[in-house]
């Protein structure tokens, strides 16, 4: 006869207990044990173990047939950047971001393209009606897509759904509504959550269909279900951006087909997104000429060179307990220039509330930016500014030396075509390159203070 027993599984990493405790001894989270009820037989553990056929086990990989799928273009260049070149068939792509930041339009704008193509597309919206998806598509302008929809939640019907119209290129939106009915767990919980991916993309698999889940993020910005959607898919992209401004930025963590330091680009207008071929320009389209605290800087996301302004505002504190605040840069390897500033430049910030601020929402994680927030919070001290049209990148160290970072010409190559004139950098780049590459200067720094000298 079948017998029930009962298992713990903690919502935050997924692991098994065989009774509830109030704290997680996995994970440490208070309260994060659900109960889930398991049927079995008395018999499963008697059960023969299956054995594959002979030759299945083990071969050499000199004997593995390459895999001959090629990538097709998703009609969208910008999703393809970040992919790496395009959808591979039979791949799972995972896309979370923030609710209304435009994962929806965005994946209706892609399977109206495939579809276009005259690939096979299913769209699956597990929280709107079909009502609700026509509505969003004429605003778009895609009404009269051959693409074909679906509003369901149930997970056995959307597999006999996916059998019988055997797609090329399959949308969920979003999974965390999608449900197995035979399991006792909530919708969105765990269980259900870690089933219904994995069911979907072995399906993919075996089937050999792209695969597009949108998944919900936490109030921490992280996708919800502790992380057991990326282990499970070949991408993870996450959508960035502030809803106040109209760029939308679409960044890969994860990606077995590409590389992860990819970006893509869009701005969000009454047609839905738009890629943006020239985001340097789009980033400055408000910077003005000699202006103390604002630097322009040069930085790269995987093989793209982004013109960004650094802006510095530094008022005296009034608490006794001066503040950082930094938007778009590292807040730890701010403090970390501020204090080499006032050992080697002579330039007392202790004092100061320095406000820190990468125009437009944009995020840069890289070294290269330490040198445009030093030359940005000393303007902003002296009210000095740097000569107009003059572009910055460098690494700097705790003995206040400029380090070279990579990608040195493509950066200054970049700033000569977008209309700047002359690019401060790294001596050791500086000397690795012709003095004027393009239409721009070369100046070349070898310590902090040398930077220094070019504000006037």
């Amino acid at each position: 006869m079948a017998k029930q027993h009962t298992q713990f599984i903690c919502k935050h990493c997924a692991s098994v207990q065989p009774r509830w405790m109030g704290k997680c001894p996995a994970c440490g989270e208070w309260d994060a044990l659900e109960e889930r009820r398991i049927v079995g037989t008395s018999e499963d553990k008697h059960r023969p173990i299956a054995m594959p056929a002979e030759g299945a086990l083990v071969q050499a990989l000199a004997d593995v047939r390459p895999d001959d799928t090629k990538r097709y273009a998703s009609g969208v260049s910008e999703f393809d950047r970040v992919l790496g070149g395009g959808i591979v068939p039979g791949s799972a792509v995972l896309i979370g971001g923030d609710p209304g930041i435009g994962k929806s339009t965005l994946l209706l704008q892609i399977g109206h393209a495939l579809a276009e193509a005259k690939k096979r597309i299913v769209y699956v919206t597990s929280e709107e009606s079909l009502g609700q998806v026509r509505l969003r598509a004429a605003r778009l302008d895609l009404d009269e897509s051959p693409m074909r929809v679906a509003a369901q939640t149930n997970l056995d019907i959307i597999i006999n759904l996916l059998q019988h119209e055997k797609p090329d290129v399959v949308i969920i939106d979003s999974v965390q509504m999608i449900y197995r009915p035979d399991l006792a767990a909530a919708p969105g919980s765990v269980t259900q959550l870690r089933d219904a991916a994995a069911r979907l993309i072995w399906l993919a698999k075996q089937m050999n269909f792209a695969l597009i889940l949108v998944g919900h993020v936490t109030k921490e910005g992280a996708i919800a279900g502790p992380k057991i959607l990326e282990h499970l898919v070949d991408c993870v992209a996450y959508f960035e951006g502030d809803r106040f401004h109209s760029h939308r930025l679409v960044r890969a963590i994860k990606n077995r087909f590409g590389s992860t330091d990819e970006l893509g680009i869009f701005e969000m207008t009454d047609r839905g997104l738009a890629p943006v071929p020239d985001p340097s320009k789009m980033f400055l389209a408000e910077q003005r000429e000699g202006r103390p605290g604002s630097v322009v800087l040069a930085a790269c996301e995987g093989t793209r060179t982004l013109l960004v302004e650094v802006q510095a505002l530094c008022v005296q504190s009034v608490f006794g307990s001066a503040k950082r605040k930094t938007t778009g840069v590292d807040a730890a390897r701010t403090a970390m220039v501020l204090a080499v500033l006032e050992k080697h430049a002579e330039c007392v910030v202790g004092d100061q509330d320095v406000f820190i601020n990468v125009v437009g929402g944009v995020k840069v994680s890289e070294p290269a930016a330490d040198l445009a927030i030093a030359l940005a919070v000393y303007s902003a001290m002296t009210n000095r500014t740097l000569p107009t049209g003059t572009v910055v990148f460098g690494e700097l160290g705790l003995g206040a030396e400029v380090r070279p970072v990579h990608h040195a010409r493509q950066r200054a190559t970049e700033a000569g075509r977008v209309g700047f004139s002359r690019c401060l950098l790294p001596l050791a780049s500086a000397e690795s390159m012709p003095k004027k590459p393009g239409e721009i200067e070369i100046a070349g720094c070898d310590r902090l203070n040398d930077a220094v000298s070019q504000l006037a």
